[in-house]
């Protein structure tokens, strides 16, 4: 009679954890910057279809790293528990700290079931406050913690090594070029320490910011308005004015691809 193979508790949960952080990393960095007038997300993403970035809410924006059909299936879900709590209580209950709440309970069921393999997504899920002390940023882990982040985070790829680098520069009184620069610069960075130019096609740029007028505050830069702020963010240390970085969001809106508009 074989004895029947056992593995600890231990070893079960580390192995689990190990694989879901494997293919966490072979994904592309990104990162969530604080800045004036409110949040900017920057990711390397070639793709103009498959975004990595979206609106959920009014004020709350979702940012993943991982496994697409994964984290698309949580940003869904996300949506359809925003738009039901906004309709059957208030728009002002639906917040960020509820909402990573309900995704760190998903994520932590399925890192804790033996049934099924452990999902491959960090999350960054991010509220814009009607000012900066109000803004909250949660990262996500794979096992369901919450992370309450602030001034910048990164996740993916080689997220250590950006966060090293962000926490270095980052200011909470940045203009919108210059975070934006500062995240080029930091994703633009190999882990051989050499950096890399990432043109503006391959970058997926959003943001929520607090002085649109309208209730969404999400809001994609793409084309031109994105290669006028990456420009500008060249020169933005030398004397750049407050509202250097949001002159430009006056342009018309492009389509924003937010939760809402999708379902």
């Amino acid at each position: 009679m074989s004895t029947p193979f056992y593995v600890s508790p231990q070893q079960a949960m580390a192995d689990r954890a190990e694989y879901a952080r494997k293919g966490i990393a072979r994904g592309r960095s990104l990162v969530v910057l604080q800045y004036a007038d409110g949040i900017v997300f920057v990711g390397e993403n070639p793709s103009r279809a498959l975004h990595k970035f979206s609106e959920i809410y009014d004020r709350i924006g979702f940012a993943a790293a991982g496994k697409y059909n994964e984290y698309e299936n949580l940003r869904i879900g996300g949506v359809r528990y925003a738009d039901l709590r906004g309709y059957t209580y208030d728009r002002d209950d639906v917040t960020a700290r509820g909402l990573a709440n309900v995704y760190a309970q998903t994520l932590g069921t399925i890192f804790s079931s033996q049934a099924e393999k452990p999902y491959e997504v960090e999350l960054v899920v991010a509220e814009v406050g009607d000012t900066a002390d109000g803004d909250q940023i949660y990262r996500l882990p794979h096992d369901g913690s919450i992370v309450d982040e602030h001034g910048s985070v990164a996740v993916g790829g080689n997220a250590e090594q950006i966060s090293g680098y962000l926490d270095q520069r980052h200011r909470d009184d940045m203009t919108l070029a210059e975070a934006l620069k500062l995240a080029v610069q930091a994703l633009s960075r190999d882990t051989n320490g050499s950096e890399r130019e990432i043109p503006a096609e391959r970058l997926e740029v959003a943001v929520l910011d607090r002085t649109r007028p309208q209730k969404r505050k999400f809001k994609r830069i793409v084309g031109a308005q994105l290669s006028w702020l990456l420009d500008s963010g060249a020169g933005a240390g030398a004397g750049a004015g407050a509202g250097a970085g949001t002159e430009d969001l006056s342009l018309p809106d492009e389509d924003e691809g937010g939760g809402k508009a999708e379902e």
